[in-house]
């Protein structure tokens, strides 16, 4: 039997701070800042300002009534019932009721507290509290049920017996945070544990009451996934253990401080019960939280590989939560053609906050109408799910990679530019990756080095305004360039922010804005250091004879970019113009090799210049003698040079190729 069916919530919220002279809100939110403002009293200490109130923007999402009271870092944990203890206090001396429902001490310090908006003028005041963020409701990122109903199915049929994947999963374990699964179906019998964790809000409305009563209608989402994941037939990791933490109800629909909760309840139970391989898998979106961001982040650093969906929008993958946190791996979804996945008025989720694409459209796993039941869905969140079934298999192979260096497989075995990325503007046609996920090969190289490019936001267009790249944990940052849609840029520099290092671009008089790219690279034993030129004009040079030059960066003191052009040789350097100043990227490890590719044109609009095979692009520089182009782009193992004309005096791409030797063969 098969059976299509999905149901999802359908709304947008984007949250954002409202600062006590904001303009042009609603009513209610009127309300609320008046009585900030008018408010008498002033914090409780007197070094301290009020705390920031962040809620969404568009009502459809919002909790009126919830609120989450997160402490400043490094509280203390005890001072989270003290906190409790001064705000029930305060609402009892003007006979407010307020009911606190959870407190967060892992990643969060602090409590979600039931109360009027009338208490939140004492809650903003009070001492350790940094901000308070209204609960807003996350959803199951299925393609909606009237939506699907509009389509027809295409089909699709197991195809059992012909997927052999390197392993089965079986070393991993993934968390599900999801509705209901019905264990008893042949597909995840055995596979699926239902966890005691259970945080989620009453239905909506008389008719879903009435729908739900029909049980498959409240597993049919989670039991899909745990069937992608690992289901007998049609899972992607068959022998991954799927651990179930309810966060939505039957409607595909939760809330923020639910999710905190379980994510805080996972957080615990690998305290308790260490697991080496773990996978959370986050197949919900909501509008943008920092909270629920802040906590996939620490869940990370803690060593889980935390997949999100990138959202069933059709919209910017960065203005949602999980899925703009850049630690958390985010998956938009393809079709079988390999192309963007659109359903009706919605579509897959795009730009520089997705990581790679997965099939996501039409995909048949586990029905809940049956135990032997199968049905076809769409949606980033099953495509989130193939992600977190290869991430399984990945750590099966070997258990102790680190988030980062899953990724960066994940990224170096995907399949590149198969993706039309034409119909998206040119903002997230330059920031989305063209890479669909693919299973890495059984017999894969260990010791690769593994690079990927990250894009920053676009920069305002005043001269001054900048834009940063930074990496994620556990990498380095072997290159840094900028890219500007005018040709209008001052270049680049890199900057050191604790022991972290920063891809700055400058944007030009005139210009309209400017992107940093950081080229960020994964390897066990790579260390690298930063060398500024002594001052413009004079190269930047790599002083210790064992490291490597892998980068350079530009900055111009005058109107006009040169940009540097590295050097291999005697001297490992940066070599620049008069009024250039320059950053030199050196690195060292064990049997570490770097050279250089150059393409010059006289009359093209684009270079492209590429790595040969074996080797890694980890740095990508131009060099035009009429300042007219637009920036390097490293697009996989390639560095494209973008013209602004066709100038006369021509451009050239240089492409800084690294890699390691493997094996010593004797002759």
């Amino acid at each position: 039997m098969r059976r299509t069916s999905a149901w999802v919530g359908w709304a947008l919220c984007l949250c954002a701070s409202l600062a006590a002279n904001a303009q042009d809100y609603p009513e209610d939110d009127e309300m609320i800042l008046d009585l900030i403002r008018e408010d008498g009293t002033q914090p409780e200490t007197g070094t301290e300002p009020a705390a920031e109130f962040l809620r969404c923007n568009k009502a459809a999402w919002r909790m009126p009534g919830k609120y989450l009271v997160i402490l400043r870092q490094g509280t203390h944990g005890s001072h989270v019932q003290r906190t409790i203890r001064r705000l029930r206090a305060k609402a009892a001396r003007r006979s407010y009721l307020l009911e606190i429902l959870q407190t967060y001490s892992g990643a969060l310090k602090g409590f979600l507290v039931k109360m009027s908006s009338d208490v939140l003028h004492l809650a903003v005041k009070l001492p350790h509290v940094h901000y308070i963020e209204e609960d807003s409701s996350i959803f199951a990122q299925s393609v909606p049920w009237n939506l699907q109903r509009l389509l027809q199915p295409r089909g699709g049929t197991s195809e059992n017996g012909t997927y052999q994947p390197p392993n089965d999963g079986a070393m991993a374990e993934v968390y599900l945070m999801d509705g209901s699964v019905q264990t008893s179906h042949r597909e995840v019998e055995g596979r699926v544990l239902i966890t005691d964790f259970n945080d989620v809000p009453e239905e909506d409305g008389v008719r879903v009451h009435r729908q739900v009563s029909h049980a498959s209608l409240c597993d049919g989402h989670g039991t899909h996934m745990a069937g992608v994941v690992s289901g007998l037939d049609s899972g992607v990791a068959r022998g991954a253990d799927v651990n179930l933490v309810r966060v939505l109800n039957c409607q595909g629909k939760g809330t923020v401080s639910g999710a905190l909760a379980g994510l805080e309840y996972i957080r615990a139970t690998l305290l308790a019960r260490p697991v080496e391989a773990v996978v959370v898998l986050l197949p919900f979106i909501g509008g943008f939280s920092r909270s629920l961001n802040t906590a996939c982040r620490d869940m990370v650093a803690n060593g889980a590989v935390v997949i999100a969906a990138a959202g069933n929008y059709r919209d910017d993958a960065c203005l949602y939560s999980p899925a703009s946190e850049p630690e958390v791996i985010t998956v938009g979804a393809v079709n079988s053609a390999d192309q963007l996945m659109s359903q009706g008025a919605g579509g897959t989720n795009f730009g520089r906050c997705v990581d790679f694409f997965a099939p996501g459209d039409d995909i048949v796993s586990a029905s809940s109408d049956c135990i032997t039941c199968f049905t076809s869905r769409s949606g980033t969140s099953q495509a989130a799910a193939h992600a977190a079934g290869i991430a399984a298999v990945i750590l099966s192979s070997s258990q102790n990679m680190s988030p980062v260096h899953v990724l960066q497989t994940m990224l170096h075995h995907s399949i590149s530019n198969t993706i039309n990325l034409l119909s998206l503007s040119e903002t997230h046609y330059l920031t989305t990756p063209n890479l669909v996920a693919a299973m890495p090969p059984t017999n894969r190289t260990n010791g690769e080095l593994l690079c990927r490019s990250v894009w920053s936001e676009k920069s305002g267009v005043a001269s001054a305004d900048r834009a940063v790249s930074r990496c994620r944990l556990g990498e380095e940052m072997l290159g840094c360039s900028s890219y500007t849609p005018d040709g209008v840029r001052v270049g680049e520099s890199i900057a050191i922010n604790g022991e972290r290092m920063e891809c700055v671009a400058y944007n030009g008089p005139g210009g309209k804005g400017v992107y940093a790219v950081a080229r960020c690279c994964a390897i066990g034993g790579l260390r690298c250091q930063v060398h500024a030129s002594p001052k413009p004009g004079q190269d930047a040079e790599c002083i210790d004879p064992q490291h490597h030059l892998t980068g350079c960066t530009s900055w111009s003191t005058t109107k006009t970019l040169s940009d540097s052009r590295p050097h291999h040789g005697d001297r490992r350097r940066c070599i620049v113009k008069n009024g250039v100043a320059s950053h030199a990227v050196c690195c060292h490890a064990p049997a570490l090799q770097c050279l250089l590719m150059e393409n010059t044109s006289a009359d093209k609009e684009q270079v492209e210049v590429s790595c040969p095979s074996g080797w890694t692009l980890t740095d990508c520089s131009a060099v035009s003698q009429d300042s007219s182009i637009l920036g390097p782009v490293a697009k996989g193992n390639s560095c494209r040079v973008h013209g602004a004309t066709t100038g006369a005096g021509g451009a050239a791409g240089i492409a800084v190729c690294c890699r390691f030797i493997l094996y010593q063969i004797s002759p």
